[in-house]
Protein backbone atom coordinates (compact mmCIF):
# COMPACT_ATOMS: atom_id res chain seq x y z
CA UNK A 1 0.00 0.00 0.00
CA UNK A 2 1.34 3.47 -0.94
CA UNK A 3 2.27 5.24 2.39
CA UNK A 4 -0.53 7.98 3.21
CA UNK A 5 2.69 10.69 3.57
CA UNK A 6 3.26 10.39 -0.05
CA UNK A 7 -0.08 11.13 -0.96
CA UNK A 8 -0.38 14.15 1.17
CA UNK A 9 3.28 15.80 0.85
CA UNK A 10 3.41 14.63 -3.14
CA UNK A 11 5.17 12.70 -5.40
CA UNK A 12 7.69 14.53 -8.13
CA UNK A 13 8.50 12.68 -11.24
CA UNK A 14 11.45 14.20 -13.13
CA UNK A 15 11.40 12.64 -16.69
CA UNK A 16 8.17 10.63 -17.64
CA UNK A 17 9.16 8.38 -20.75
CA UNK A 18 8.68 4.74 -20.86
CA UNK A 19 9.53 3.53 -17.58
CA UNK A 20 8.43 7.03 -15.36
CA UNK A 21 4.67 6.20 -17.63
CA UNK A 22 5.32 2.25 -16.71
CA UNK A 23 5.65 3.34 -12.82
CA UNK A 24 3.06 5.86 -12.91
CA UNK A 25 0.53 3.94 -14.66
CA UNK A 26 1.16 1.37 -11.58
CA UNK A 27 0.38 3.98 -9.28
CA UNK A 28 -2.50 5.35 -10.48
CA UNK A 29 -3.99 1.66 -10.85
CA UNK A 30 -3.00 1.47 -7.27
CA UNK A 31 -5.97 4.50 -6.67
CA UNK A 32 -2.55 7.24 -6.04
CA UNK A 33 -4.30 10.20 -6.34
CA UNK A 34 -3.21 12.48 -9.07
CA UNK A 35 -3.50 15.44 -7.59
CA UNK A 36 -0.59 14.30 -5.49
CA UNK A 37 1.28 13.79 -8.42
CA UNK A 38 4.07 16.67 -10.28
CA UNK A 39 5.65 15.62 -13.18
CA UNK A 40 8.58 17.58 -15.34
CA UNK A 41 9.39 17.15 -18.56
CA UNK A 42 9.31 19.24 -20.98
CA UNK A 43 8.07 16.39 -23.68
CA UNK A 44 5.27 14.92 -22.06
CA UNK A 45 3.59 12.49 -23.96
CA UNK A 46 -0.37 12.36 -24.73
CA UNK A 47 -1.15 10.58 -22.09
CA UNK A 48 0.78 12.91 -19.67
CA UNK A 49 -1.41 15.43 -21.08
CA UNK A 50 -4.42 13.86 -21.02
CA UNK A 51 -3.49 13.40 -17.21
CA UNK A 52 -2.78 16.85 -16.60
CA UNK A 53 -5.85 18.20 -17.85
CA UNK A 54 -7.54 15.24 -14.84
CA UNK A 55 -5.76 16.97 -12.35
CA UNK A 56 -2.08 16.03 -12.30
CA UNK A 57 0.48 18.97 -11.68
CA UNK A 58 2.50 19.16 -15.26
CA UNK A 59 5.67 21.58 -15.38
CA UNK A 60 4.16 23.78 -12.32
CA UNK A 61 5.82 25.17 -9.43
CA UNK A 62 6.92 21.95 -7.47
CA UNK A 63 5.60 21.86 -3.78
CA UNK A 64 7.77 22.98 -1.21
CA UNK A 65 8.86 19.64 0.95
CA UNK A 66 7.34 16.48 -1.04
CA UNK A 67 7.63 13.28 0.59
CA UNK A 68 9.56 11.55 -2.56
CA UNK A 69 11.35 12.97 -5.72
CA UNK A 70 12.00 10.27 -8.43
CA UNK A 71 14.59 10.96 -10.94
CA UNK A 72 13.52 9.69 -14.66
CA UNK A 73 15.85 11.22 -16.40
CA UNK A 74 18.28 9.58 -18.88
CA UNK A 75 21.77 9.75 -18.05
CA UNK A 76 23.01 12.18 -20.58
CA UNK A 77 20.24 14.71 -20.04
CA UNK A 78 20.92 14.54 -15.73
CA UNK A 79 22.92 17.36 -16.13
CA UNK A 80 20.47 20.24 -17.27
CA UNK A 81 17.53 18.21 -15.43
CA UNK A 82 18.42 17.66 -12.40
CA UNK A 83 19.26 21.48 -11.00
CA UNK A 84 15.34 21.86 -10.95
CA UNK A 85 15.03 19.51 -7.89
CA UNK A 86 17.79 21.31 -6.03
CA UNK A 87 15.75 23.45 -3.66
CA UNK A 88 13.18 20.55 -3.83
CA UNK A 89 12.42 19.71 -0.24
CA UNK A 90 14.88 19.48 2.34
CA UNK A 91 15.98 16.73 5.12
CA UNK A 92 12.95 14.61 4.68
CA UNK A 93 12.33 14.15 1.45
CA UNK A 94 13.77 11.21 -0.16
CA UNK A 95 15.67 11.67 -3.45
CA UNK A 96 14.89 8.29 -5.62
CA UNK A 97 16.55 7.74 -8.98
CA UNK A 98 15.80 5.03 -11.36
CA UNK A 99 18.48 5.95 -13.87
CA UNK A 100 20.73 3.56 -15.63
CA UNK A 101 24.46 3.93 -14.75
CA UNK A 102 24.24 7.30 -12.51
CA UNK A 103 25.52 6.09 -8.97
CA UNK A 104 24.64 7.99 -6.09
CA UNK A 105 27.98 10.53 -5.74
CA UNK A 106 26.75 12.11 -8.65
CA UNK A 107 23.55 13.13 -7.31
CA UNK A 108 25.29 14.20 -3.45
CA UNK A 109 27.62 16.74 -5.82
CA UNK A 110 24.73 18.09 -6.81
CA UNK A 111 21.74 17.82 -4.18
CA UNK A 112 23.85 18.24 -1.46
CA UNK A 113 25.80 15.74 0.66
CA UNK A 114 22.95 16.00 3.12
CA UNK A 115 19.87 14.27 1.19
CA UNK A 116 18.61 11.28 1.59
CA UNK A 117 19.62 10.08 -2.08
CA UNK A 118 17.89 5.66 -3.28
CA UNK A 119 19.41 4.38 -6.34
CA UNK A 120 16.77 2.12 -7.88
CA UNK A 121 16.08 -0.31 -10.63
CA UNK A 122 12.87 -0.85 -11.71
CA UNK A 123 11.61 -2.54 -14.65
CA UNK A 124 8.69 -2.03 -17.70
CA UNK A 125 6.64 -4.98 -16.26
CA UNK A 126 5.75 -2.71 -13.46
CA UNK A 127 3.27 -1.00 -15.46
CA UNK A 128 0.93 -4.15 -15.25
CA UNK A 129 2.24 -4.16 -11.38
CA UNK A 130 4.81 -6.89 -12.07
CA UNK A 131 8.13 -5.44 -12.03
CA UNK A 132 10.93 -5.91 -9.79
CA UNK A 133 12.54 -2.73 -8.41
CA UNK A 134 16.28 -3.49 -6.70
CA UNK A 135 17.04 -0.50 -4.19
CA UNK A 136 20.37 1.04 -2.22
CA UNK A 137 20.22 3.87 -0.47
CA UNK A 138 23.23 6.49 1.09
CA UNK A 139 23.96 6.86 4.92
CA UNK A 140 21.28 9.31 5.06
CA UNK A 141 18.27 7.03 4.26
CA UNK A 142 16.87 6.24 7.67
CA UNK A 143 14.91 2.86 7.95
CA UNK A 144 11.63 4.52 7.54
CA UNK A 145 12.66 6.22 4.39
CA UNK A 146 13.95 3.04 2.75
CA UNK A 147 10.53 1.64 3.94
CA UNK A 148 8.62 4.40 2.14
CA UNK A 149 10.68 3.88 -1.08
CA UNK A 150 9.81 0.11 -0.82
CA UNK A 151 6.15 0.36 0.04
CA UNK A 152 6.01 2.87 -3.53
CA UNK A 153 7.53 0.83 -5.30
CA UNK A 154 5.51 -2.25 -4.07
CA UNK A 155 2.56 -0.83 -5.56
CA UNK A 156 4.23 -1.76 -9.12
CA UNK A 157 6.12 -5.20 -7.67
CA UNK A 158 8.26 -6.96 -5.95
CA UNK A 159 11.26 -4.92 -4.41
CA UNK A 160 14.87 -6.27 -3.04
CA UNK A 161 17.68 -4.38 -0.74
CA UNK A 162 21.43 -4.60 -2.69
CA UNK A 163 24.51 -5.05 -0.53
CA UNK A 164 26.58 -2.69 -2.50
CA UNK A 165 26.09 -0.52 -4.96
CA UNK A 166 28.55 -2.26 -6.76
CA UNK A 167 25.92 -4.82 -7.23
CA UNK A 168 23.23 -1.88 -9.52
CA UNK A 169 25.07 -2.79 -12.54
CA UNK A 170 24.56 -6.49 -13.09
CA UNK A 171 20.79 -6.13 -11.82
CA UNK A 172 19.97 -3.12 -14.48
CA UNK A 173 21.97 -5.76 -16.95
CA UNK A 174 19.77 -8.67 -15.58
CA UNK A 175 16.76 -7.11 -14.95
CA UNK A 176 16.40 -3.44 -15.86
CA UNK A 177 17.35 -4.92 -19.23
CA UNK A 178 15.88 -8.56 -19.10
CA UNK A 179 12.31 -7.82 -20.18
CA UNK A 180 13.82 -7.04 -24.00
CA UNK A 181 15.55 -10.00 -23.73
CA UNK A 182 12.14 -11.60 -23.40
CA UNK A 183 10.47 -9.58 -25.43
CA UNK A 184 12.95 -11.14 -28.25
CA UNK A 185 12.96 -14.50 -27.08
CA UNK A 186 8.85 -14.16 -28.18
CA UNK A 187 9.60 -12.92 -31.39
CA UNK A 188 12.25 -15.64 -32.43
CA UNK A 189 10.01 -18.36 -30.72
CA UNK A 190 7.15 -17.08 -33.16
CA UNK A 191 9.19 -16.55 -36.04
CA UNK A 192 10.54 -20.72 -35.71
CA UNK A 193 7.20 -21.67 -35.24
CA UNK A 194 6.02 -19.69 -38.29
CA UNK A 195 9.03 -20.91 -40.59
CA UNK A 196 7.84 -24.32 -39.20
CA UNK A 197 4.42 -23.66 -41.23
CA UNK A 198 2.44 -21.98 -38.65
CA UNK A 199 0.20 -18.72 -39.18
CA UNK A 200 1.99 -15.55 -37.90
CA UNK A 201 -1.26 -14.68 -35.58
CA UNK A 202 -0.75 -18.56 -34.41
CA UNK A 203 2.71 -18.32 -33.60
CA UNK A 204 2.18 -15.40 -31.36
CA UNK A 205 -0.07 -16.00 -29.63
CA UNK A 206 1.49 -19.90 -28.77
CA UNK A 207 4.80 -18.04 -28.08
CA UNK A 208 3.41 -15.39 -25.90
CA UNK A 209 1.60 -17.56 -23.65
CA UNK A 210 4.17 -19.95 -23.48
CA UNK A 211 6.51 -17.41 -22.12
CA UNK A 212 4.25 -15.83 -19.63
CA UNK A 213 3.00 -18.86 -18.45
CA UNK A 214 5.98 -20.73 -17.52
CA UNK A 215 7.21 -17.28 -15.94
CA UNK A 216 4.62 -17.34 -13.49
CA UNK A 217 5.37 -21.29 -12.67
CA UNK A 218 8.53 -20.75 -12.16
CA UNK A 219 7.93 -18.19 -9.66
CA UNK A 220 5.14 -20.38 -8.25
CA UNK A 221 6.41 -23.67 -8.16
CA UNK A 222 8.20 -25.09 -5.17
CA UNK A 223 10.78 -26.45 -7.62
CA UNK A 224 13.90 -24.35 -9.18
CA UNK A 225 13.88 -23.73 -12.54
CA UNK A 226 16.45 -26.45 -13.51
CA UNK A 227 14.26 -29.05 -11.84
CA UNK A 228 11.00 -27.75 -13.83
CA UNK A 229 13.14 -27.92 -17.02
CA UNK A 230 14.12 -31.18 -16.41
CA UNK A 231 10.11 -32.29 -15.85
CA UNK A 232 9.27 -31.81 -19.28
CA UNK A 233 11.74 -33.09 -20.49
CA UNK A 234 11.10 -36.54 -21.74
CA UNK A 235 14.76 -38.58 -23.15
CA UNK A 236 14.78 -38.58 -26.88
CA UNK A 237 11.66 -36.17 -26.92
CA UNK A 238 10.94 -33.17 -28.72
CA UNK A 239 11.71 -30.69 -25.73
CA UNK A 240 15.25 -32.82 -25.30
CA UNK A 241 15.73 -32.32 -29.06
CA UNK A 242 15.42 -28.53 -28.86
CA UNK A 243 17.30 -28.60 -26.04
CA UNK A 244 20.24 -29.97 -27.31
CA UNK A 245 20.73 -26.73 -29.43
CA UNK A 246 19.88 -24.17 -26.96
CA UNK A 247 21.81 -25.51 -24.20
CA UNK A 248 24.89 -26.29 -26.15
CA UNK A 249 24.55 -22.04 -27.28
CA UNK A 250 22.06 -20.14 -24.93
CA UNK A 251 24.32 -20.03 -21.62
CA UNK A 252 27.33 -18.91 -23.59
CA UNK A 253 24.96 -16.36 -25.50
CA UNK A 254 23.18 -14.88 -22.87
CA UNK A 255 26.45 -14.31 -20.54
CA UNK A 256 27.91 -12.80 -23.06
CA UNK A 257 24.90 -10.39 -23.61
CA UNK A 258 24.15 -9.20 -19.62
CA UNK A 259 28.16 -9.08 -19.76
CA UNK A 260 27.94 -6.21 -22.45
CA UNK A 261 25.31 -4.80 -20.53
CA UNK A 262 26.76 -4.65 -17.30
CA UNK A 263 29.71 -3.14 -18.88
CA UNK A 264 27.14 -0.36 -20.61
CA UNK A 265 25.73 0.72 -17.27
CA UNK A 266 29.35 0.82 -16.12
CA UNK A 267 30.73 3.41 -18.96
CA UNK A 268 27.36 5.23 -18.19
CA UNK A 269 29.15 6.34 -14.87
CA UNK A 270 32.24 7.73 -16.32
Amino acid sequence: MIPETVASNGLVLLGCGKMGSAMLEGWLKNDFPLSSVWILDPFPSERVQELAGLGLNLNVELPVNPAICIIAVKPQMMGDALPQLISCGGGSTIYLSIAAGTPIAKFEDVLGAERAIIRAMPNTPAAIGMGITALIGNSNVTTGMMQTAEALLSAVGQTVLLDSEDQMDAVTALSGSGPAYVFHLVETMAAAGIAQGLSTELAFQLAKATVAGAGVLAEQADEDPAQLRVNVTSPGGTTAAALAVLMNELPDLMNRAIGAATARSKELQK
